[in-house]
C-alpha cells in the first residue's frame, strides 16, 4: 500500500498545536501523526506531498484573490516542521501547483497500483480511489462518478476558506438536490450553468481552482462526454 500524505495539513496542525511549546515538540507530534498514519493504513511505502510556494501556484494566475482572505500569520515553528519533512521523511515540493493536485495525480496514476490518499481535506474527495482521514480515523473510498458529483457540488458552494464564491444561498443539502441526480459529467455543468445565471466567465473560474488535477500538468475544461462510468 502506497500512502500519498497531505504534508501541509500535517506539518501545519503539528506546529499549530505547540504554539506554547517549542519546536521539538511539534517535530515530536508531526512524527508521531505520521507514523500512526502509516501504520493505521497498513502502509509499505510513503509520498509526502507539499504544496510549491504562492507564487509558482498556477491557481493565483486563474484567480489572484484566491486564498487572499487567510491573514492569521502561519504557526510559528512551522519552518521547523518542513525542514525536518524534508530532511527525514523525503518530502516532495508538488512543482507548479498544491499538495492536493500531486496526490490526486498520484492516485489516479496507474490503476493496478494500491494506493490511499491520507489527508482530512474535503476537496481531495474530488478523487477516485481509498481515502483516510487521520484525524476522524475514518476510510472512504470514492467512486468516479461520486468523485465528480463532488467537485460539481463544491462549484455550486463555492469554498470561503479559499475565498471562492459559488451561488449564493447553494449550501450542501441544496446541491446535493442539484448533482445527485444526475449521472452525466455533461449534465453536472450544465446544472452548474444554469444556476450560475449568466455568469459563466466566473463559474469557469471557479471550476478550474477548485478542480484536482488526475493528471501532469491537468488544465480542466468543460466536459462533451455523457455518463460516466464507474
Amino acid at each position: 500500500m502506497l500512502a500519498l500524505l497531505d504534508a501541509d495539513i500535517f506539518s501545519y496542525r503539528c506546529a499549530a498545536s505547540a504554539e506554547k511549546d517549542s519546536a521539538e515538540v511539534a517535530i515530536w507530534r508531526f512524527r508521531d501523526s505520521v507514523e500512526m498514519c502509516l501504520a493505521a493504513v497498513g502502509a509499505t511505502e510513503y509520498q509526502m506531498w507539499f504544496s510549491d510556494k504562492s507564487e509558482n501556484n498556477y491557481r493565483y494566475n486563474l484567480y489572484p484573490e484566491y486564498k487572499a482572505n487567510r491573514t492569521q500569520p502561519p504557526p510559528k515553528y512551522l519552518p521547523d516542521v518542513r525542514e525536518y519533512a524534508y530532511a527525514e521523511w523525503m518530502g516532495i515540493t508538488a512543482i507548479g501547483q498544491e499538495a492536493d493536485d500531486a496526490l490526486g495525480i498520484e492516485q489516479c496514476r496507474d490503476p493496478n497500483r494500491d494506493t490511499i490518499i491520507c489527508s482530512i481535506d474535503k476537496d481531495l474527495l474530488q478523487i477516485p480511489g481509498k481515502h483516510f482521514n487521520f484525524v476522524k480515523n475514518e476510510y472512504q473510498e470514492v467512486t468516479l462518478l461520486e468523485g465528480t458529483k463532488h467537485f460539481y457540488k463544491q462549484t455550486l458552494i463555492g469554498d470561503r476558506a479559499d475565498n471562492i464564491f459559488g451561488v449564493k444561498g447553494i449550501g450542501p443539502v441544496k446541491a446535493s438536490g442539484y448533482i445527485d441526480c444526475l449521472s452525466s459529467d455533461l449534465d453536472m455543468w450544465n446544472r452548474c450553468v444554469e444556476l450560475y445565471c449568466g455568469e459563466a466567465d466566473r463559474l469557469l473560474m471557479n471550476a478550474k481552482v477548485l478542480y484536482i488535477r488526475k493528471l501532469e500538468n491537468e488544465d480542466w475544461s468543460p466536459p462533451r462526454d455523457a455518463e460516466i462510468q464507474d
